[in-house]
């Protein structure tokens, strides 16, 4: 008994943590419709600032706690609503997502490069300070942390019920327009929001340093757990968040102790909170559609069949002579971005043409991989196997969350994929934990591909045919299906439209191509494991793609080789490490708006270079023909006219051309 009594109050002591930021994550999301998935990279960073004053610089405790919660917290998440998240509340899911996701990464390389990697002590509150309950021990830190949880809670709560700030807070999210003729000022009702949230974000960090250590990542992404906690809420329900938050704190703590130490069992115990998440997605409403609301974006402009042809032609010659002239280590890097551009163009058809945003793209591909290399089948038809495997699973993903969309059907990606590499990929019978598995390169139609060469070319031959094919479904009906989609989903249900079923067949192509990407990285590497395939790469690879563009197949081949350097990079200029995720992840920030990315920049500079260049080209080139000719402007003129052409030889006899 003493030592059930003993996890309950670990679990509590946990699960006040949680609900402290999960708080935070409901009033942001409360007053101005922004899920702030980088909210545990605020608390990181604060936490890390708290370090600084409090150990390098030698401030008292409560100064620098003072300082962080009162003045730094409120100075960042003002700033952060008026110049990152202003008006995001209203822009689609898919951007407010990307845009979060992108502070989440540019936050962890920010911190980095403040504070280099090092080790870093925190202690806890008066550390020599406790109270004992019968044979159990509680530290001054945890009852403060389970006070501040209550208090937190409670303030809050009346905040938004029995004050007049309170009553504006939720009016300006319902109708901002209303709240001016009423004499309220929505910009800076959401601007306290913001720097209340991100203050409680810092509170929580720094409540749970000294349990997890000032660790840029685990502190980002332990905010999953409070995840959990703020959509039983609802994300509107304080009472629930706060109950949430505690049951999920205690049933961590009672699986740490009393779930077996292996076996299958086991390895559940850090997917407590994915499972809780995923749980409660299944479990909760249906979300309502916005009515009204038709927020169709300009994509990148699709080319002919026959312009994709020869762009695809084109890549290959240049494929070709690059991988005669590379060594071997050099080859496996063109294959990696290779495998990362196939991958991307996944994200091209569900995200860039389908409007839905999967946090688990790069899962699929090692369910693709992992498929393959059990096979034991090196020739085509294992790859088509691993990609088919890799698509079941992804539409198996979308049946139990058919009634989610935006929001709640991306936290669902994202609690499959935590589960994922949590638990399957730990089994004996996959990965096992930290092991590896070899895979053979196949064979095409009898042809060997052992060579590194001719198997990175064919990769990015792969890469050609996936691209061209998914340029063919983007002209076709299939494709004005999906952008109607993406634009209105409320109008295309209105029409009759059963959007359902579409979605998983939908998540189940863009799985089988990220597969097929997976089983073609696994004959690349010849080993692969479940690092290789860890959650957080598929954030990284859906902030790249939308930088590049995720319109468009182009920003995927841009979005495969950003991603593939990026490690190489950092090895070569460890200095730099922070920078390059700060550039990654605030470039998305920049261009989150804009999904078309870089690549559409690019496309509009080939125009101007196009409009500026070819009136001269095709003037000298008229210069050098022969008397007679006709000019191409004629040609065109003609052609626009739909007349035959005559042209007047020595003779003086019409000839038709």
């Amino acid at each position: 008994m003493s030592s059930l009594f003993a996890f309950t109050l670990l679990g509590l002591f946990t699960g006040a943590a949680y609900a402290i930021v999960a708080s935070g994550m409901v009033l942001t999301y409360t007053t101005t419709r922004v899920f702030n998935i980088a909210h545990g990279a605020f608390g990181m960073l604060l936490a890390f600032t708290f370090w600084d004053f409090t150990v390098r610089q030698g401030m008292p405790t409560l100064l620098g706690l003072a300082l962080v919660l009162l003045v730094v917290g409120p100075a960042i998440g003002w700033f952060t609503q008026r110049f990152i998240a202003r008006g995001l509340g209203e822009a689609p899911v898919s951007v407010s997502l990307v845009v979060t996701v992108g502070l989440l990464v540019g936050l962890i390389g920010l911190t980095q490069q403040i504070w280099p990697p090092e080790p870093r002590i925190v202690l806890p509150f008066h550390p020599e300070t406790g109270y004992q309950i019968g044979d159990t021990y509680i530290t001054f830190h945890q009852v403060v942390t389970i006070v501040c949880s209550i208090v937190v809670a409670g303030l809050l709560y009346g905040l938004l019920n029995f004050t007049r700030i309170g009553t504006a807070m939720r009016a300006s999210v319902d109708n901002p327009e209303l709240l001016k003729l009423f004499g309220g000022r929505p910009d800076t009702v959401a601007a306290l929001s913001w720097a209340i949230g991100i203050s409680l974000a810092a509170l929580g960090g720094i409540l749970l340093t000294p349990t997890v250590g000032l660790d840029y990542f685990a502190l980002t992404l332990l905010v999953i757990n409070a995840y959990a906690a703020a959509m039983l809420g609802k994300l509107k329900s304080l009472p629930l968040t706060f109950v949430g938050a505690m049951g999920l704190g205690i049933a961590e703590s009672y699986a740490v102790a009393y779930l077996p130490t292996d076996g299958f069992l086991s390895t559940l115990r850090p997917a407590i909170p994915a499972l809780f998440l995923f749980a409660v997605m299944i479990l909760m409403p249906q979300a309502q559609l916005r009515i009204g609301q038709v927020k169709g974006i300009v994509t990148a402009p699709v080319p002919p069949l026959r312009s994709a042809g020869a762009w695809g032609a084109g890549l290959l010659v240049a494929a070709a002579l690059l991988v005669a002239g590379l060594s071997t280590a050099n080859l496996l890097l063109v294959g990696t971005a290779a495998t990362y551009a196939i991958v991307m163009l996944s994200m091209v058809l569900l995200t860039g043409y389908g409007g839905h945003v999967s946090l688990a793209q790069f899962t699929f591909a090692g369910v693709g991989a992992l498929t393959y290399a059990k096979l034991e089948e090196p020739n085509l038809f294992a790859v088509v196997i691993a990609g088919l495997v890799a698509g079941a699973v992804g539409a198996l993903v979308a049946i139990p969350v058919l009634r989610l969309t935006g929001l709640y059907l991306a936290l669902s990606t994202l609690a499959f994929a935590v589960l994922m590499d949590k638990v399957i990929f730990q089994q004996d019978w996959a990965f096992k934990f930290n092991g590896t598995l070899n895979a053979e390169r196949p064979s095409f139609l009898g042809i060997d591909l052992s060579g590194d060469a001719v198997y990175v070319w064919t990769m990015v031959l792969v890469f050609v045919l996936v691209g061209i094919g998914l340029l063919a479904v983007r002209r076709g009906v299939l494709g004005r299906l999906l952008v109607a989609m993406r634009d209105s989903p409320s109008a295309c249900g209105t029409l009759g439209l059963d959007m359902r079923w579409f979605r998983v067949g939908l998540f189940g192509l863009s799985a089988t191509i990220a597969g097929v990407a997976g089983a073609l990285f696994a004959g690349l590497r010849g080993t692969v494991g479940s690092a290789d395939f860890l959650y957080f790469q598929s954030l990284l690879m859906l902030l790249l793609a939308v930088v590049f563009g995720v319109t468009s197949v182009t920003g995927a081949a841009l979005g495969g080789v950003a991603l593939m350097l990026m490690p190489v990079w950092q090895a070569d200029n460890p200095e730099i490490a922070g920078v390059l995720f700060a550039i990654v992840g605030f470039g998305a920030v920049a261009l989150g708006r804009d999904p078309n990315g870089v690549a559409n920049h690019l496309f509009k500079l080939g125009r101007r270079i196009r409009a500026r260049f070819e009136p001269q080209i095709r003037e000298r080139l008229d210069g050098l023909m022969p008397k007679g000719h006709v000019s191409s402007d004629e040609l065109a003129a003609a052609g626009a006219a739909d007349v035959p052409l005559v042209s007047v030889g020595a003779e003086g006899k019409g000839e038709e051309r």
